[in-house]
């Protein structure tokens, strides 16, 4: 349990941008693969596989956040009124939420 602490611990820290974290995400990954903890060996083979992206969020202050929401708001509209109303509505409820 300490060792899965200090992981989370570590890889919490990396969250806030900075020019540094691509460098100390490879640490990080070094300890995570050198401790006895399979299922974040299959995290960090996930984080590896795709390292470009995640080096570029744990370096770049830019996000996506917002737009994420509103792409979550506009889904969740459409499944409240699935099978019972047109484009129409849907289009309304959009634009008056």
């Amino acid at each position: 349990m300490t060792a899965l602490a200090a992981a989370t611990t570590g890889f919490a820290a990396l969250l806030t941008p900075a020019p540094a974290n691509a460098d100390a995400l490879t640490g990080w990954i070094t300890q995570v693969r050198a401790a006895d903890l399979p299922f974040l060996h299959a995290y960090v083979t996930g984080l590896e596989r795709d390292r470009t992206a995640v080096d570029h969020a744990l370096t770049l202050p830019w996000r996506n956040g917002r737009t994420e929401g509103v792409n979550n708001k506009i889904k969740l509209l459409k499944r409240q009124t699935y099978g019972r109303a047109g484009y129409r509505l849907l289009r309304q409820r959009i634009l008056l939420s």
